[in-house]
């Protein structure tokens, strides 16, 4: 008689995820079905499905995972951060996924993949007398969603993967869908739940041919929660390679927090601060602001090794690229101002200009 498939639960498409996940660890076949074909972002849930003869064994297990949901932030709640990772599934999501999970094992966080997906109105038609094609909306959209949850289902696997084998620390970790311009779905999203931190991949200095521009340097720009960009040309390997920190400083008060949210994140017995300053004049109160700082950071950092310098021009992407040529430096860092759309179109700020001119990682702050 042949094994019939029952129903074990319908739950959200993330915790759908997670049980199927574990459930073919285990030996046992799961399928995964959308109660929602027409418009499966709009759906509740999903529903997870399984043999008739496993559904015993299948009951005690998904009891066992949502009992440790359910306790989760009742015990001390070591993940009540959360670091964003937005992803487009290149070949770049790997680094930025390796930076992602090592930075939320910092911030002890846990770690979100938000996916964007757009859904233009699409219609391939051929008029003639054999034959019409027309694909609607729906189905185009029934496509993008059914290659989305493919991509997803293998990078979950892919990350227990390299979680069990200990290439990436063992952080919960969850996968977000959402129809719209990435850039705004991205800036909406860290609006709403503030994450700690947003690790994203950048094209670089050597792919920047866009007219509009980059996805990164957008939310840079506009977002309120601290960006790391990880450029796909950088010569760093993992989160370890990370030696030499530069922040560029503007001797604002503000810059304080924003220095210490790098050295907490960047935090290593053998990490190096560069400390600079770029103005176009040479003025003297440079010298007693800079003199200042280095007294500060003697004073509340003191194991840390520090280097200070002045540079001759601001804002420039060039000049800042030789200098982290010749000092070997692994990570730039400073704080933006937040600004509107019209200043962000018309003069775009370091953050963008970095993003599409060099291959040093980035670590912007908003504060």
């Amino acid at each position: 008689m042949e094994d019939k498939l029952v129903t074990l639960a319908i739950r959200t498409f993330q915790r759908a995820q997670m049980i199927k996940t574990v459930l073919d660890e285990n030996g046992i076949e799961t399928v995964i079905h959308n109660l929602n074909l027409e418009h499966p972002e709009l759906a509740v849930g999903v529903r997870v499905r399984i043999k008739e003869s496993d559904l015993p064994r299948a009951l005690k297990i998904v009891e066992e995972m949502e009992s440790a949901w359910e306790h989760e932030p009742s015990t001390g709640a070591k993940f009540t951060q959360k670091v964003l990772i937005p992803i487009d599934f290149s070949d770049q999501v790997t680094k930025a996924t390796d930076f992602g999970f090592h930075f939320a094992d910092v911030l002890a966080a846990e770690v979100v993949f938000l996916y964007v997906y757009f859904s233009p109105a699409f219609t391939i038609s051929s008029n003639n007398d054999i034959s019409t094609y027309s694909i609607t909306d729906s189905e185009l959209l029934r496509r993008i969603i059914t290659s989305a949850n493919a991509e997803i289902d293998a990078m979950t696997k892919a990350i227990h993967s390299r979680i069990s084998k200990g290439e990436l620390p063992n952080i919960p970790f969850t996968f977000e869908m959402k129809e719209g311009v990435p850039e705004d779905q991205i800036i909406d999203y860290c609006k709403k739940h503030n994450p700690a931190l947003v690790v994203m991949g950048t094209h670089g200095k050597k792919i920047s041919t866009e007219l509009i521009g980059s996805v990164t340097a957008e939310v840079m720009e506009a977002c309120v929660s601290p960006v790391f960009a990880v450029p796909v040309l950088m010569k760093m390997q993992s989160p370890n390679d990370i030696k030499r920190v530069a922040f560029l400083t503007n001797f604002d008060q503000k810059d304080l927090i924003a220095i210490d949210r790098a050295i907490s994140l960047f935090d290593s017995e053998n990490v190096e601060m560069y400390f600079i300053h770029a103005s176009d004049k040479n003025e003297a109160w440079s010298e007693v602001m800079l003199s200042g700082i280095k007294t500060y950071f003697s004073n509340h950092y003191p194991a840390l090794v520090t280097n200070y310098d002045l540079l001759s021009a601001t804002d420039s992407p060039e000049l800042l690229n030789n200098y982290m040529s010749t000092h070997q430096i692994d990570v730039l860092a400073f704080n933006a101002r937040r600004r509107n759309l019209f200043l962000r179109l018309f003069n775009p700020g370091l953050a963008y200009k970095m993003v599409l001119h060099s291959d040093t990682p980035l670590f912007v702050t908003h504060v």
